[in-house]
């Protein structure tokens, strides 16, 4: 890589730092975090009180990102929640024998003017692989997740726990260009009614015994991400059905956020190894099955 394309990646982390978007080194040519992960963590330097992931060791400061990009060409990452934002996906159809599906970007706009709205003026950038990110302010006070599918298909959303790559960055498959737009405008609210968990409806169970059933959940969760990791190449995606098939109960139950549980498991199955989109499809086949399978428990004494 030359000189100035190394240059370019540093004004690239720098302009996004200027917006207060707090950055993090990415791989070279890659979409991948360049920090190490937990179970190769030296608990040194800024671990030296505990493994901080790439969202924690996200920053702004001008001097930090410097001497960073100096060791190496690194793509930049942006964490999407430490800094106020919440970007759009709109991905582009990889399943190569049906050309007519249509694009995230053609079913996001065939949903502004189902909603009587245009489509939102902000900043946007092209990714790679010829979709889109539209960025957005996130509200205050509201802690907004990761979506998979929830808006739509091929319609995705990074909040709290997600990254995308930046303007300027670079891999073999394209570049990340900005499209126009020169600020992150406010998340529209009806998109917002979209994205933000549905209230919990008052329940009869006490306390005590909600606490407990949540707790379940968050154990059975972890469980079922783990074993999602792990799965053998020929089973991740048996095993990553069968995951969500097990956890959407809870969902179904209101003790989980359908959007967490996407979240986990669409990370889980990309770690061991399944394709984005394939991880995505399975995942709301299976969560809508086990929804629908799985009705409401009914109120506890």
């Amino acid at each position: 890589m030359t000189q100035d394309a190394r240059s370019a990646l540093l004004s690239a982390a720098l302009n996004a730092a200027e917006r207060g978007w707090r950055v993090f080194p990415l791989r070279p040519g890659s979409k991948r975090p360049a920090l190490h992960g937990e179970t190769a963590c030296p608990h040194t330097g800024p671990c030296a009180s505990g493994h901080r992931k790439w969202e924690q060791r996200a920053t702004t400061d001008p001097e930090h990102i410097r001497a960073t990009w100096s060791h190496g060409p690194f793509n930049v990452g942006i964490a999407t929640g430490s800094s106020g934002l919440l970007v759009v996906d709109l991905d582009v159809s990889k399943e190569k024998s049906n050309g007519d599906a249509p694009s995230g970007a053609a079913t996001f706009e065939a949903l502004c003017e189902r909603t009587g709205h245009a489509v939102p003026d902000t900043y946007r950038t092209r990714t790679a692989s010829g979709g889109e990110h539209l960025y957005f302010t996130a509200p205050a006070g509201i802690r907004l997740t990761n979506t998979a599918g929830t808006i739509g298909p091929l319609v995705d959303t990074r909040a709290w726990g997600g990254y995308v790559v930046a303007a300027g960055s670079e891999t073999p498959t394209g570049r990340y260009e900005a499209l126009g737009g020169p600020v992150a405008v406010s998340l529209p609210r009806w998109l917002q009614s979209i994205l933000q968990p549905t209230p919990r409806p008052a329940q009869a169970p006490s306390v005590a015994v909600v606490g407990q059933s949540r707790r379940y959940a968050d154990i059975a969760l972890a469980n079922e991400t783990r074993n999602v990791e792990s799965a053998q190449q020929g089973s991740r995606e048996a095993t990553l059905f069968r995951a969500a098939r097990a956890v959407g109960r809870f969902v179904a139950w209101g003790d989980l956020p359908r959007s967490v549980v996407e979240q986990a498991l669409q990370e889980a199955g990309e770690a061991a190894g399944l394709p984005a989109s394939q991880c995505r499809s399975t995942l709301r086949s299976a969560l809508n099955w086990s929804i629908a399978h799985n009705p409401r428990r009914r109120d506890t004494a």
